[in-house]
Formats: structure tokens, sequence, C-alpha cells
């Protein structure tokens, strides 16, 4: 057979049907009965039919990456758990005012189209839209030669969910004096990679470090935690003590926590709090990192952080089926976050 013109270009139209046939299982496994039509159109359709039920519900969406995470990734041929970082992710973003997933859309962008990765990719994407209820409605697949690098790839997506409008995060009511209760991450989750790869660069991502005992791999590639299942029933609860969650991703403590935050506070974090997880210690000491940088740049170990009247803090954490830990309190301040 003689190859096309576009193929010839390094555009292969087949590879990309493959990658389609090889997904559709795992795509189709995400479908309820509010997913309309079927892979190939060219747009997804949700019956939102159920949303009259509410009292005034509204749309919440997020768009995101998992940044050079990627890389690591590609070098480790480990291609599911980017699939299920992109969604948890912004799972988490519209989490953190309030909302539950609707429907998700992926994007999947590379130089030259290899079936077998796209759909380990959409695996990954389509076991994280099932354990949030979530339907993977459509997406796109793209080949860019010239655009990418040979061998490099590149995913993005995007999140519709929907609450009730009287149940926006933040609440307009938090004070000096509130509380910061901190949940734990998972590893790194999507952020800080650059730095990571600077610091690991030329290892092999089999090295185990005994701090670890695990690989390099396995470490860095433990996919961004959801908190939806954790949280979902108490943010839900119209009498829920939560007054604002902050989702820790780029711009880690410093940049995120003063995003729900009054002007007229400081958020001031004791970091000794909680066990910073080996990883990040391991990061911090062969790159020679300063304390404030770390805590600019990554989770620490902590990758929610809850905001909650000090008469609820116990309430809230029986509530939370797993342990959290006092990492904080607000004060009167300039809108700062204070490290201790």
């Amino acid at each position: 057979m003689t190859p096309s013109d576009y193929a010839v270009s390094g555009v292969d139209i087949d590879a990309g049907n493959r990658a389609i046939q090889l997904m559709q299982a795992a795509v189709k496994s995400t479908y309820g009965p509010e997913v309309l039509g079927g892979i190939g159109s060219f747009g997804g359709l949700y019956d939102a039919s159920a949303l009259k039920l509410m009292k005034s519900p509204v749309l919440v969406a997020s768009t995101d990456g998992v940044g050079t995470k990627v890389k690591i990734a590609a070098q480790a041929r480990r291609y599911r758990s980017v699939g299920q970082d992109i969604v948890n992710h912004c799972i988490n973003d519209i989490l953190v005012q309030g909302a539950r997933p609707l429907f998700f859309l992926d994007y999947f962008a590379t130089s030259k189209l290899d079936p077998q990765i796209v759909a380990e990719v959409v695996t990954g994407i389509s076991q994280a839209c099932r354990e949030a209820a979530c339907a993977l409605i459509g997406g796109e697949t793209a080949e860019m030669p010239g655009v990418y690098a040979q061998g490099e790839f590149d995913i993005a997506g995007t999140m519709i969910g929907v609450l009730e409008r009287e149940s926006i995060l933040p609440r307009p009511d938090i004070c000096s004096g509130d509380v910061l209760l901190g949940i734990r991450s998972s590893g790194p989750h999507t952020n800080g990679y650059s730095l990571i790869r600077r610091i690991f660069e030329g290892l092999s991502l089999e090295t185990i470090f005994p701090e670890l005992g695990i690989s390099l791999a396995d470490a860095l590639l433990a996919p961004h935690r959801s908190y939806l299942q954790v949280l979902q029933s108490t943010i839900s609860d119209m009498q829920s003590p939560i007054k604002a969650l902050a989702h820790l991703t780029g711009g880690g403590f410093l940049e995120n926590i003063p995003r729900v935050l009054p002007g007229t506070v400081d958020a001031v974090i004791d970091t000794k709090a909680w066990t910073i997880p080996a990883l990040f210690k391991l990061i911090q000491e062969r790159g020679e990192v300063a304390r404030d940088e770390m805590y600019r740049v990554f989770n620490m170990g902590i990758g929610m952080v809850v905001i909650v009247d000090k008469q609820d803090v116990g309430r809230l954490q029986k509530a939370i089926p797993e342990p959290t830990f006092i990492i904080g309190k607000l004060v009167e301040g300039k809108h700062k976050v204070i490290l201790e």
C-alpha cells in the first residue's frame, strides 16, 4: 500500500484510528445514562436534566495539565498514572469550590502517535473518571511533528462540575482564629518536576534510595491524589463546618493558601505539625534547596488544606475518614503565609 502524502509528512491518520479502537472500552466504561452518543462525535453530549432538581445549580470548569511529569513517564515508559494525574488534579481544583464532577475532556499531543501509549494514558484517565463517577465524553489526539520533539508528548484536560450556588467555597466568614487542617498528599502530585528532573538528572529511575524503599520511578510517578471521596460527603452537608479548601498545586503553601483568604489575615504554618515524607527531604538535600523554596514549589506531604472554625475542628476531623493534621491557624495580617 502506498503511504498517503499526509503520512509521509509525519501525520498517520491510521495510527489515530487504531488508538481510538484500543481506548474505546476504557472510555465507554465511564458512561452513565447521561452520556448521549459515543466516541467519534464532533462534540460530547451530556444530558443535564438532573440539574433541574437543584435549587440554583452553578457549573464549575477547570483546565490543567501535568507539567513536565510527562518527561518522567516517558523516560520510565509508564503512562497510565499521568492519565490519572490530569483527572484528579482537575477534580481537586473544582472540589475546592465545593463542586462535584460531571464530565471530563482530554487532550493528548505528540510528535508521532503510538496507539499503545495513547491507550495507556486514556486508560488511566478512564480509571480516575470511573472512581469519581465522572464521564469521559470527549477528547482530542493530535500528531504534531515539528512542534513536539521525537518521543515527547503532552496531556491536558478540562473538567466540568456542578454545585448549589449557596454552597460555593470559600465562605465569607473566614477570620482570624480559624484553624488549618492538612490532608496528606501521595507525593509531589503534578508540581515541581522541572526541579526534580534537574536534581536527579543522569540517575536511573530504577535507583532505590534506602530512605524511600522504592524506585525513583515508583516515588515520582505516584498518581496525583483525588480528595473527592474523602471530602465530598462533608462538603455536601448543608451544615458543613468547612469554610475553605486550598489545593496545594503549583506555588505550594506560599501561593495557594492566600487564594482563599481575605486580605486581612495571614496563615501561620507550623512546619513541625506533620512528618515530611522522605522524598521531599531527599529532594531538598540533593538539590540544596532552601526551605522557603521547598514550601513554594512542593506540597511537602500535604495536598489539601481545610480551613475551619477552631470550635469545629474535632467534629470535622471525625467526619474525615483518615488522619488529618492541625498545621496552622489564621491571624490578623496582610494576606501572607508565614512558615514557623
